[in-house]
């Protein structure tokens, strides 16, 4: 299983990017993926996850409204549409994936796959 994360760079606020997480030895369909963040010298956390399946979602609260998270099954991968970016939403960004879905969907500990993350520097 891999996962190649891209789309970060430098935006200011109130701009949109759109990350993507390109998967490859799974289905995108049929495992759960999340995207997580870390900012430095802070813990890494969740933002949002899709789960597989009936693609339901689940955001962080400090994203809701702002941020979308979809997949594209015929292209197998994962998106995040981030709008309304803030300064607070810089961090390293990070793609997981796991087969089925974990009641505990917001903690690390249940994601066995991570992309190597994507930088998403938010600055006027």
């Amino acid at each position: 299983v891999q996962l190649q994360a891209s789309g970060g760079g430098l935006v200011q606020p109130g701009g949109s990017l759109r990350l993507s997480c390109a998967a490859s030895g799974l289905t995108v369909r049929t495992w759960s993926e999340v995207w997580f963040r870390q900012a430095p010298g802070k813990e890494r956390e969740f933002v949002a996850a899709i789960r597989e399946m009936n693609g339901a979602t689940r955001y962080a609260d400090s994203v809701k409204g702002r941020f979308t998270i979809s997949r594209d099954n015929a292209k197998n991968t994962v998106y995040l549409q981030m709008n309304g970016l803030k300064d607070e939403d810089t961090a390293f960004y990070y793609c997981a994936a796991r087969p089925g879905w974990a009641i505990q969907y917001m903690s690390t500990a249940n994601y066995h796959y991570w992309g190597q993350g994507t930088q998403v520097t938010v600055s006027s």
